[in-house]
């Protein structure tokens, strides 16, 4: 136990002492902070002072088109209007869209007594300005039919008026408590991310300094005081908690940060961000799973390679259920209750990320996280006792290639 503390003492030092870590403190949360910045701002100019035309067989529609496009003035929209639009103006209006004299346009027309509708733009990937353009089409008309049975404007403003839906959530008392959708699942995105993030980063740490060591022949030296089991053990215990220091100091910062720019909105009941101590203690308890068994993964991945290079490799093939998870987030955030969110936050290498998402729309049943924490752990106790015995002969042998059978020969000798 003595040589298992101190080599987790020599890992936590050297780590948190050394400029990675004090780098990656500061930069990785000002660099998503950037992102998160730069995402919302190129959200909010997209779309925005577009010159459109919208041509229709008749100027009623095309001008109840752009009377709904005009109503958003932040949008700042140009809209002219070609009514009646006949074949010569279409082949018109694609070439000022070649020329870039118009950035699109919407062409209505009718076909089997529908109306049909198609926009033309010099980008096809322009979703927003498609989206106002589908829902001002589809107000217009539904305006034009109600018109048609003789109800007067009046009267289709009062049947048409957008209603905005308030989200509520009913807690364990069985109260309705004001809740949001997106704050909901940017908490468990954030919660998620940070655990990935973590668990990737310093698992890889872990792998790095067996390398290391391993190429240095430092092992040899060491060895002559301490077991195998120990140096193991004492790297995954010092890694992590160098680990847990730089989450705590970035949800420390985070915290003091975010008081300032959301008080105000808080205050006012407008946003309401809530971390209980249950979430905050489950949130550590796969953070410790998770670090331990992507940790000790990756321990035995690099027991049995010669270089770094040789090491990156086979990382992404490790880490592929990380990145499984995060592509089951929107399944995961509608329906935090369905069968396949249920087994893959049971599912040890995939339920840290899922349960945090889980966690972030719904509080799962305790008997789910009882079986999740099991899986793991037993999960975890099965990777570790296979890296063991790989790393006790792995450390030692040079310049000999671990094929399969030869993993299954190391693990016979340990």
């Amino acid at each position: 136990m003595r040589n298992l503390m101190l080599v987790a003492r020599r890992e936590y030092l050297e780590q948190i002492r050394g400029r990675a870590f004090r780098i990656t403190t500061i930069l990785v949360p000002v660099l998503f902070a950037a992102i998160f910045v730069i995402a919302i701002l190129s959200g909010m100019n997209s779309g925005i002072g577009k010159h459109i035309v919208i041509a229709a067989p008749s100027a009623n529609l095309a001008n109840a088109v752009r009377d709904e496009m005009l109503k958003d003035k932040d949008a700042k929209t140009v809209a002219d209007v070609v009514a009646p639009a006949a074949p010569a103006d279409r082949a018109q209006l694609l070439q000022k869209i070649q020329s870039k004299e118009l950035d699109g346009m919407l062409w209505i027309g009718t076909a089997d007594g529908s109306t049909k509708a198609t926009y033309t733009s010099q980008s096809s990937g322009d979703i927003v300005i498609t989206s106002r353009l589908s829902a001002a089409l589809n107000h217009a008309l539904a305006l034009q039919r109600l018109a048609a049975r003789g109800m007067n404007r009046s009267e289709i403003d009062v049947l048409l008026k957008d209603v905005s839906v308030e989200t509520l959530q009913v807690d364990k008392q069985g109260r309705e408590v004001k809740s949001s959708g997106m704050i909901a699942y940017l908490k468990g995105y954030i919660m998620a991310l940070l655990l990935s993030m973590t668990t990737m980063i310093y698992g890889m740490n872990v792998a790095r300094s067996i390398i290391q060591e391993k190429t240095s022949r430092i092992f040899e030296v060491m060895l002559a005081t301490a077991r195998p089991s120990d140096l193991l053990a004492g790297k995954l215990i010092g890694v992590g908690a160098v680990g847990l220091t730089q989450i705590a100091i970035w949800v420390v910062a985070g915290a003091a940060i975010l008081s300032v720019v959301t008080a105000r909105a808080m205050v006012s009941g407008q946003l309401t961000v809530h971390l209980s101590v249950t979430e905050a203690t489950l949130f550590i308890v796969y953070f410790l799973l998770g670090y331990l068994l992507y940790a000790s993964l990756f321990a035995g991945l690099a027991s049995s390679c010669e270089t770094e290079q040789e090491l990156q490799m086979y990382t992404p093939l490790a880490a592929l259920p990380m990145w499984l998870s995060f592509s089951l987030i929107w399944l995961v955030i509608n329906d935090p209750n369905s069968i396949w969110s249920v087994l893959a936050s049971l599912f040890p290498a995939t339920a840290p990320i899922i349960m945090m998402l889980r966690m972030g729309s719904e509080m799962p049943p305790a008997w789910q996280f009882g079986v999740s924490i099991g899986l793991m752990a037993l999960s975890v106790w099965l990777v570790l006792w296979v890296s063991a015995r790989l790393y006790r002969v792995g450390i030692l042998m040079y310049g000999k290639r671990a094929t399969l059978p030869e993993l299954v020969r190391w693990l016979r000798y340990s």
